[in-house]
């Protein structure tokens, strides 16, 4: 049994944990009962501080969060590192008319199976359905229920170098009504982001981070003038930039999402990737809207969209070729694909619109199609030896200079409670220096005794923390075990090693066993050693 697994917390441990699309995320479930906060942050200068108009329309910068969104929204994604069920996050948006019509971001509201909606004071969240939607924008138009909504208008003058701008939402996940203000460093911006291709964009000087997602940028009388969208170190930049959909771009595209209509698109929530070592290139679908052209086709989450109309896709790490391809085309066209399924091994072809896809060649994905809590051992990787334990009940892949292993039971206290391995180039300074990298993997049956997998970070954490620092607590799905993953970091002072603490369980059971996997990393090829043994663990026999 093999599992090609790449957590979000490695791209953490190569420094590259950046704002790409501004959706917050995190492990636990947005607040349900947490209302947006009234109090805003307030502005650095001074603006037009008017009230709103008779007919509900916001005429102020103090007012915009009236009309600003709070969105949290789950479903159930596919991801390179495996599945991620329930999975939730959040993103902003504004009222565009007084019936609840709302604007955000495509990426906010694509692969949701449900979303709440809060306005800034109210406790209960309001229910709210997609009309339409633009991939290639990155745009959404949402109907919110009710009536009487304060909303926002959209800012009528030309938009230039140096106006003043401020940016509401509600970035980090966090449901308190944020207000940050900058000017416009860039009128006409290049738009090519890895999760969209917008024609015209604002480059804006007002912060925003993830969450931001889908919020106003508005002017000095509250007036929209774009639609933040991305931010962080974009395209490699050495400081943060901040853009947002211009006025310009959004205006027709929003007039036709409100009339049901999607606008380049064919219902994936897809994201470019250029493979840096390889130059392979294409957009991993994280999931497809049901009764979508591209669900008609035969499209799944999981799969690589390589070519479309036989151009190849992402070749930029961006949608640009993607996007070109959607505008050049009727949305009734039929549209030419192949897909790579790595899940399977496949390559298939087909149509949107047309023909469905069929399996045109396969090849070795080098993932097993093993199920369950059991495994046998394949040939390991050159430079790993697979390792198992004293009682042959659990294994896993080690590098080749780790010839110190321990595969005695799990002990705590004098009761056996399960079976362990651990492993080091150097056992001693591993077990008694943060200087020495080195793992411990272990299994146990005993539930009454551990708790439940959460609670086992819970009881751990504090350990590490008097002597590291915390970076992110992550979820891990893998399709056969699920759990969450603290990683820290200066564990033994500045600059000193990191370490990842993971718990599981079975996807399938969670009452079978649980899974501790700990491993300290010093050095850059530590981090390589823990992705393998993520790929590799399993349970291969009784356990003690």
């Amino acid at each position: 049994m093999r599992r090609q697994v790449r957590l979000a917390l490695f791209v953490a441990l190569a420094g590259a944990l950046v704002l790409s699309a501004c959706g917050g995320s995190g492990s636990e479930e947005a607040p349900a009962t947490k209302a947006p906060s009234e109090d805003a942050a307030t502005p650095s200068s001074s603006v037009s501080l008017g009230s709103k108009s008779s007919a509900g329309a916001v005429s102020s910068v103090e007012d915009v969060k009236d009309a600003t969104i709070y969105i949290a929204a789950e479903g159930s994604l596919i991801e390179p590192g495996g599945a991620v069920p329930n999975a939730a996050w959040t993103g902003s948006g504004f009222i565009i008319d007084p019936s609840g019509i709302a604007v955000t971001n495509n990426h906010v509201v694509t692969g949701a199976a449900r979303m709440k909606v809060y306005l800034s004071g109210e406790g209960d969240p309001y229910n709210a359905r997609v009309l339409g939607v633009s991939e290639c924008s990155d745009l959404a138009i949402i109907d919110i229920d009710g009536e009487g909504f304060p909303f926002l208008e959209w800012r009528e003058e030309p938009v230039d170098v140096g106006v003043e701008v401020y940016a509401a939402g509600f970035p980090l996940s966090d449901p308190e009504y944020t207000l940050t203000n900058g000017i416009v460093a860039k009128a006409r911006a290049d738009g090519d982001m890895p999760w969209a291709s917008v024609n015209s964009s604002l480059e804006h000087t007002a912060t925003i981070h993830g969450g931001n997602s889908g919020g106003p940028l508005v002017d000095s009388d509250g007036r929209v003038v774009g639609i933040n969208y991305a931010g962080g170190q974009v395209g490699g930049a050495a400081t943060a930039q901040f853009f947002a959909i211009s006025q310009a771009e959004a205006l027709p595209i929003v007039e036709r999402l409100r009339e049901n209509e999607d606008v380049n698109s064919i219902g994936v929530n897809g994201t470019a990737f250029v493979d840096p070592e390889s130059g392979f290139s294409g957009i991993w679908v994280s999931s497809v809207a049901s009764g979508s052209p591209a669900d008609k086709a035969g499209v799944r989450a999981g799969d690589i969209l390589s070519t479309m109309e036989t151009i190849s896709l992402g070749r930029q790490g961006t949608m640009g070729e993607y996007c070109d391809v959607l505008k050049s085309r009727s949305p009734e066209d039929p549209i030419a694909i192949d897909v790579i399924r790595i899940a399977t091994g496949e390559v298939l072809s087909g149509q949107l619109n047309g023909r469905e896809l069929a399996v045109s060649s396969v090849f070795d994905s080098g993932v097993s199609s093993n199920t369950g809590n059991t495994g046998t051992t394949g040939t390991s990787a050159t430079g790993y030896i697979d390792t198992s334990d004293a009682f042959s009940s659990i294994a896993l892949e080690l590098p080749e200079s780790w010839a110190e292993t321990d595969g005695s039971a799990w002990v705590d206290g004098n009761d056996v409670i399960g079976a362990s391995i651990t492993a080091a180039p150097d056992m001693d300074a591993y077990s008694r220096t943060w200087g020495a990298p080195g793992l411990f993997f272990g299994v146990s049956d005993d539930l009454a005794r551990l708790g439940g997998h959460v609670q086992i970070l819970d009881a751990i954490r504090p350990d590490y923390l008097a002597e590291c620092k915390l970076d992110s607590r992550s979820d891990y799905n893998d399709g056969y075990y699920r759990g969450k993953a603290d990683l820290f970091y200066n564990c033994g002072g500045p600059g000193g090693a990191q370490t990842l603490v993971l718990s599981a369980v079975p996807t399938d059971n969670s009452q079978d066993f649980t899974i501790l996997l700990i491993v300290q990393m010093v050095n850059p090829e530590d981090e390589d050693i823990a992705i393998h043994a993520l790929d590799t663990f399993r349970v291969i026999g009784t356990l003690p």
